[in-house]
């Protein structure tokens, strides 16, 4: 089972492609939810207030049966720039993402064959200019156990190299984390198997 997903860590520098006169400047940006894309396209449209279209798609999700996506042609002919955009989120197989194409109209229409080719251009730029990286799913579980327990909870932690992302060590101790989803249930048995402690699986 697949649990590793690919996505950039920060904005693309802008990327600048040409036909006949049009200007279409390409960004890609990490995103993690619709208000962050929002934001973006937003400071966009503020930035190139002068512009014809700001045309673009976006994914969210890190497994292939969770994607959420949009395309957008923002007025340009259907499927002449949004579908393309997206064509090459799926080409790099990026996900958490959103590509922007902000067109500036040079007096030439360009066609429909035209407009996918410089918008898929444009976004693809925009890709091969950002640092892609890959990264795990992880499923996240809190520990539950008693002070005593201490060691026992320990040892599991450290045996299995696992990533601790909180803690609260007091009578009552709770230890949160992180474990690939791939080796989620073997973990989840390690310490479902050991006297006195709970494990459960906080859901998104």
């Amino acid at each position: 089972m697949k649990d590793t997903y690919k996505t950039i860590t920060k904005a693309s520098e802008e990327v600048l492609f040409k036909d006949r006169n049009s200007k279409f400047f390409g960004y890609a940006f990490p995103v993690k939810n619709e208000e962050e894309i929002e934001a973006h396209l937003q400071e966009l449209r503020s930035k190139h207030h002068k512009a014809r279209h700001w045309c673009y798609a976006w994914q969210l999700g890190k497994e292939e049966q969770n994607f959420r996506y949009r395309a957008n042609d923002d007025g340009e002919p259907s499927n002449s720039a949004g579908m393309p955009i997206y064509g090459q989120i799926q080409s790099f197989e990026v996900t958490n993402i959103l590509i922007v194409v902000v067109r500036y109209f040079g007096g030439v229409k360009l066609g429909v064959g035209g407009l996918i080719n410089a918008y898929r251009t444009a976004a693809q730029m925009a890709l091969e200019n950002s640092e892609i990286i890959q990264r795990t799913i992880d499923e996240v579980f809190v520990v539950k156990f008693d002070y005593p327990e201490m060691n026992k909870v320990m040892q599991v932690i450290k045996q299995n190299n696992l990533n601790v992302i909180d803690q609260i060590l007091e009578i009552d101790c709770k230890i949160y984390i992180s474990v690939r989803k791939n080796e989620a249930g073997e973990i989840f048995s390690k310490f479902d198997n050991t006297y006195k402690v709970e494990i459960s699986k906080i859901e998104d």
